[in-house]
C-alpha cells in the first residue's frame, strides 16, 4: 500500500510498557497492527477490539481511515491501550474539532497505573517474607 500520495495523520500512544505509533490513511476501516490483521494480532479478543475502534466509533469514522499500527513492549491488554490513545491523538491532528468528544470519553488520557518497583527487604512490591513469632 503506498502512502506516497495520501494524507497520513500520526498519533503515539503509551500504555504501562507499550508505545504505539499509529497512522491514520483514507480507507475502508481495516486495522494492521505489526503487519498483521488486527483481529488476529489481538486475538479476536472483543474488548481489545473494542478499545482499539473505540476513539473512530466515537467520531463515526470506522469505515473512512485504515488503522497501520507500529506497536512494541507489554502485552495485549497494554497495547490495546496504546493504540486506543494513539489513534485518538491522530484523529485530533485530522480536525482540532475533534479534540472535545475524544477527550470526554477519555481517550485522549494516559492511563498512569504501572508496576510498582520491588523495595528491598521484601519479595515483591509490597509482599514481606514470612513472620516467624518463635
Amino acid at each position: 500500500m503506498s502512502t506516497s500520495n495520501s494524507v497520513v495523520y500520526w498519533g503515539t500512544g503509551r500504555r504501562k510498557t507499550s508505545v504505539a505509533r499509529v497512522r491514520l490513511v483514507p480507507g475502508n476501516g481495516t486495522i494492521t497492527i505489526n503487519g498483521r490483521p488486527g483481529d488476529n494480532y489481538l486475538n479476536y479478543n472483543p474488548a481489545y477490539l473494542a478499545a482499539v475502534r473505540a476513539p473512530l466509533q466515537t467520531l463515526g469514522l470506522l469505515t473512512e481511515y485504515d488503522v497501520l499500527v507500529n506497536v512494541r513492549g507489554g502485552g495485549l491488554t497494554g497495547q490495546a491501550d496504546a493504540i486506543k490513545q494513539g489513534a485518538a491523538r491522530a484523529l485530533c491532528e485530522l480536525s482540532a474539532d475533534n479534540r472535545k468528544p475524544l477527550k470526554t470519553e477519555g481517550h485522549l488520557s494516559r492511563d498512569p497505573r504501572a508496576k510498582e518497583r520491588r523495595k528491598y527487604g521484601l519479595k515483591k512490591a509490597r509482599k514481606a517474607p514470612q513472620f516467624s513469632k518463635r
